[in-house]
């Protein structure tokens, strides 16, 4: 039983490993915060506030693009062009959940805008 129970344990750690080092691998592609930090307060340094404009505008943009992507799988499968179901269903469910956090982030801006109004002078 300990034997079975200490592969078990070794069989997991080989697992999390492996999925670590393809994290590692992904990493590559994927921007870390502090540089978007870095590069929004270079670029909004000599603009008078257009730093928080232009980065919504962008995320609107990504949106809008992810919600044509999906749109144009979904058109190809049901019109039989395509037979991607599955990468039809991701695209329209990852264009959802971008949608959503677009929202999250719009509701709370709006809330800090409405608490910045209500502040006595």
């Amino acid at each position: 039983m300990a034997n079975d129970f200490a592969g078990m344990i070794k069989m997991d750690l080989a697992a999390l490993t492996n999925a670590a080092s393809d994290l590692a691998a992904q990493a590559g592609s994927i921007a870390p915060a502090a540089q978007f930090g870095a590069q929004g307060a270079g670029a909004g340094a000599g603009q008078s506030g257009g730093s928080f404009a232009q980065a919504m505008m962008s995320a609107v943009s990504s949106v809008n693009a992810a919600d044509r992507a999906a749109g144009e799988k979904m058109a190809d499968v049901d019109a039989g062009r395509s037979d991607d179901l599955v990468g039809a269903m991701l695209a329209s469910q990852e264009a959802s959940l971008s949608f959503s956090m677009l929202m999250q982030v719009r509701n709370k801006v709006m809330g800090a805008v409405d608490e910045l109004i209500k502040l006595p002078l």
